[in-house]
């Protein structure tokens, strides 16, 4: 997967303000693409169950991009979450980037598999996901039901895991 060479992604803890502004930029557009602010199945994510919280700065302003966590779901198996990418910086590799660090460190924590869900009001997630080398799998957990959701999965390993610079 190709990184994009003017970024800088580094792990936060899940409470840096930045990330927390991030997260909250994204909710606001969940909010607004699908009318209402229910959107999320099951709990959402916490400093206690994400692995990896990453948040991507472009090299040449400094200023945060996007960021990305991944939420264990059992000892071989991890979610990506909170992928999100500021609207202005789309199209430009970022989300790429931090999926590639996300699995990276998916790879290190021996983690096997990488899921992710997409709602039918992200069209731009779903393609993403599918071009990205997941596979369309059955809706799992909090998902499991859910006639708007769609879920993929990717094994992770040495050959498939992503690479970037962290610090």
């Amino acid at each position: 997967m190709q990184t994009n060479p003017r970024l800088h992604i580094r792990q936060v803890p899940w409470s840096n303000p930045v990330g927390a502004d991030l997260r909250a930029a994204q909710q606001a557009e969940l909010d607004a693409r699908f009318g209402h602010d229910d959107h999320e199945a099951g709990p959402p994510p916490s400093e206690a169950d994400t692995a990896v919280f990453l948040l991507a700065y472009d090299k040449g302003s400094g200023k945060p991009v996007g960021c990305g966590a991944l939420r264990l779901l059992d000892e071989h198996t991890a979610e990506i979450k909170r992928l999100y990418v500021l609207p202005y910086t789309r199209g430009s590799g970022v989300a790429s980037s931090i999926l590639a660090a996300l699995e990276g460190h998916a790879h290190a924590l021996g983690i096997a598999s990488i899921t992710a869900e997409a709602g039918s009001a992200q069209p731009d997630g779903r393609h993403f996901y599918e071009s990205s080398g997941f596979t369309a799998v059955p809706n799992f957990g909090p998902y499991a039901g859910m006639e708007h959701s769609y879920c993929y999965a990717k094994p992770i390993d040495s050959r498939t895991a992503g690479h970037t610079a962290m610090v």
